[in-house]
Formats: C-alpha cells, structure tokens, sequence
C-alpha cells in the first residue's frame, strides 16, 4: 500500500501534525510512505523511519503554477491513499491528478468530532480529527514527535527565538528579549535562533547583550538547516520565544518554555503536551487579531508585556529545576 500525505506548509503547523501522522502510520503499519510539502516542513519530517521518500513542492516558484502542478501530480502517479493537510485549490487539484483511489482533503472549515473530551480547539486535535476520518478510529492525539537527536551543550543553556515567520505583530522587541538573557546571565549560556529574514533582530539581540559585557552568547540566526535547528533547541535548558515553529521544536522535545503571545489564539496553538511550558500574554479587546501587522498601530498586545513579566513565568520553571538537581542522589 502507497500513502501520499501532503503536509502542512508552515513550520509549526507540519510540528503540530505528528500526532496524526503517528496514528496513521500506526493504523497502516506496512505501508510505503512518501511525505509531500514545502521545504521546512519535509526538513522537519524526513527523519522519521516510517517516511521512504520526500517530495518538495516547488510548483509555486516559477512559471504557471496549474501546469506545475499538473507535472508534480503525473511525477508522483496514483497511491492507494492520498490526503493532503492543506485545504488549498491546488492540493484539491494535486491529489485529483495523481488519479489516486482514495483522496482526503483537510478543511478549515469542517468541525470534525474532536478525539477528546477537551472543550479547545487546538490545532493538534484538529489535525488528529481529520486522520480519524481516513482511518476510522477514534484516536486521541499523543505528544509531538520528531527524531533529530538532541545537541549536548557544557553548560545551562538559554535559547532566545525572537522571529515569527507570520508577520511582525508576533514580534516581541529586541531589547526586552536582550533585558531577560542580561538578567539571567549568571546561570546559562546564550543562544539566539532566527530565520535567514530574522538576522536584523537576533543581531540587534546580541549586541544588547555584548553591550553589558556578557560574551557568552552565540548568534545561530540564518546559520542552521531545518535539522540542525531541531537539535540545537532539543538539547536547551530553558527557551524563550514567540508564537512560531521553534515554539513547537521546543515542546516535542518537552523544553522548559515561556511563550509570549499577542495576535494570535493561543488556545490553538500553544505548546502541545508540554508540562514545562508557560504562555505570557494580555487580555486586549483587540486581541486577537489575526493580523500579520497590527490594524490598530498601536501594538499594544505585545508592547505591553515587560520584561519583568517574563522573568516571573521563568523563576517557576528554574526552580523545579533546581528541586530536580537536589533531588538526585550524588556520586
């Protein structure tokens, strides 16, 4: 049996569909595997030992996108079972193309019956809901999953990820993420993540924190592929970050996480089962939005938040740490 399943296009969105894809590769244990999508999120994916091939779609780089597709679709041919976790016209059209036998679409619009009891919506049920109509079952979603193995560092590590692919109104400023590592120098190491468009802010981050005399900090930003990005925060001891797709790394590794949420609703996609995550936010009639920048000008949904706030959803989590470490029986 031949599966083709077209993953979602954004980074946290591919993360927070592991849960489904382990269902489903749990309901069709001996078949073959091939994981369509954009470049992050086939990156993200490839690794796992159900997966035998990766396509990337490049159908909207150049020329006229229906006839790329329509090439992609007769390059894949017909599967048993097609699905796509998009709800785009054209992966309506890919899959029809490929004349496979069985197609399903993931749709925005459909309020599939959720595989819990939980009264949320997040994004990982929603995912989950829509596998449980391909394979029958009433499965419930499990953690995160992705198998790039974790990076070891010598010493306590902060990893700061201030970017958000979205859109700017996710953004927290550079001086309040640079204001909590200054603060919290003494016990980590420093480590800035951000995207090839994200190297402005994680330099300006990281000249903040020079600036009070603390060299111990690396700047990754647009220096890591999509697996190497995996590794680096799965072996964090602490991180801080935005609404986006490390957001999500981070939790299928269970990283002790701040969160800091504006514009977007954070009960759809805030860490999924990550006992050591925390979510900093504000309650704004105009929150939230939705919006890439803010409609409003003011940004208040995140300008508001300070500094001092972060740190406080952070003490908690430092301090079962330590409870941890004294708790271990010494050598």
């Amino acid at each position: 049996m031949k599966i083709l399943i077209e993953l979602p296009t954004w980074l946290g969105d591919a993360v927070m569909a592991t849960p489904a894809l382990e269902n489903l590769y749990a309901a069709y244990p001996d078949a073959e595997i091939i994981l369509l999508g954009s470049h992050v999120a086939t990156e993200a994916l490839k690794a796992h030992p159900r997966v035998d091939r990766i396509v990337v779609d490049k159908s909207k780089e150049s020329g006229f996108r229906p006839l790329n597709v329509y090439r992609l679709a007769k390059e894949l041919g017909p599967h048993d079972l097609a699905l796509s976790f998009r709800s785009h016209f054209y992966s309506r059209l890919l899959l029809t193309l490929t004349g496979s036998k069985q197609r399903y679409l993931f749709n925005t619009s459909t309020r599939y019956p959720l595989p819990t009891t939980h009264s949320t919506t997040h994004q990982v049920e929603k995912y989950t809901a829509f596998i449980n109509t391909v394979t029958g079952h009433e499965d419930p979603p499990g953690p995160l999953h992705l198998d790039w193995p974790a990076n070891g560092y010598e010493r306590p590590t902060l990893g700061i990820n201030p970017g958000a692919s979205y859109g700017n109104a996710k953004r927290w400023y550079p001086e309040k993420f640079a204001e909590v590592a200054t603060a919290l120098n003494d016990r980590f190491d420093i480590v800035i993540f951000g995207g090839p468009n994200e190297t402005d802010i994680a330099g300006d981050i990281e000249e903040m924190i020079r600036a009070e005399g603390i060299h111990k900090v690396r700047n990754l930003a647009g220096k890591t592929t999509i697996p190497q990005l995996c590794s680096a925060i799965g072996g964090l001891d602490l991180f801080l970050t935005g609404d986006s797709g490390p957001m999500h790394i981070a939790a299928a590794y269970q990283i002790p996480t701040v969160a800091i949420f504006g514009p977007t609703k954070w009960k759809e996609t805030s860490q999924w089962k990550n006992p050591h995550s925390r979510i900093v936010r504000h309650d704004l009639e105009c929150a939230p939005c939705m919006k890439r920048t803010c409609p409003l000008k003011h940004h208040e949904c995140m300008k508001g938040i300070g500094a001092d706030e972060v740190l406080e959803s952070i003490h908690p989590l430092l301090a079962k740490d330590l409870e941890s470490d004294q708790a271990m029986p010494s050598s």
